[in-house]
């Protein structure tokens, strides 16, 4: 049962994604082709791989992480929230990567909304195609599926119904958690940081989900919802 989770070893997180170039025009051509290949079986017959190009930051091979934000119950309960931003990915998923050097996260529970089909194997793919080593919690090759150790709250929604999909904002809601939409949605995302580069604002927007996240994990458990340390350090 989730409420014999030890709360203090969960990293909740949550990430930020773009296509790779703002626009299609600075696309290389091999990669146009590899999209077009990529999208082929996706896209209806009326929508051109240019058209089908803002779909590239949820795809690992032609997006970029952005932002990182992370978030750990602290001594006094609260929930402390650290995010990792900016353009330089190879630089921020370095500085990412090292807080797993630190006792604490040695046997870290990650946990994000609907992290095992997104974050967790976005985080794993990025590293490695900026040659890094995934850290340690991300790395799942030769494990069963019972020695990851890995919540998803999408998943603990299912109760074994695969069919269901179920968004944070509506999990939220019917929680009676405030909304972390009350700015912008996944789909700004990419023009907020290409059109204009507005960084700290697609930061604040993961921040917020972020501590949405912790609190629909703590309502699952009968709990009462967490407040943000203001100590983000």
């Amino acid at each position: 049962m989730i409420q014999h989770i030890p709360i203090e070893k969960v990293l909740f997180f949550d990430i930020e994604t773009v296509p790779q170039h703002g626009d299609w025009s600075e696309v290389p051509e091999t990669e146009k082709e590899l999209w077009d290949k990529k999208t082929r079986h996706q896209r209806k017959d009326e929508i051109s791989s240019k058209e089908f190009y803002d779909r590239a930051g949820i795809m690992a091979e032609f997006g970029k992480i952005i932002c990182i934000t992370i978030a750990m119950i602290d001594h006094q309960s609260m929930l402390k929230i650290r995010s990792f931003a900016g353009d330089d990915e190879v630089k921020m998923l370095r500085e990412f990567g090292e807080i797993f050097n630190s006792q604490r996260l040695r046997d870290v529970i990650l946990c994000a909304h609907n992290g095992k089909e997104f974050d967790f194997p976005w985080i794993a793919r990025r590293f490695l195609i900026n040659g890094m080593q995934p850290p340690k919690p991300f790395q799942m090759f030769g494990k069963k599926p019972w020695e990851i150790p890995h919540i998803d709250t999408m998943e603990l929604w299912k109760f074994g119904d695969y069919k269901s999909f179920i968004s944070l904002e509506l999990l939220a809601h019917v929680f009676g958690i405030p909304t972390p939409k009350d700015d912008i949605d996944g789909s700004m995302v990419s023009s907020i940081y290409h059109i204009e580069k507005d960084l700290q604002r697609i930061v604040a927007y993961c921040e917020k989900d972020v501590l949405t996240l912790a609190n629909i994990f703590r309502r699952m458990r009968q709990e009462d919802l967490l407040q943000r340390s203001e100590n983000t350090d």
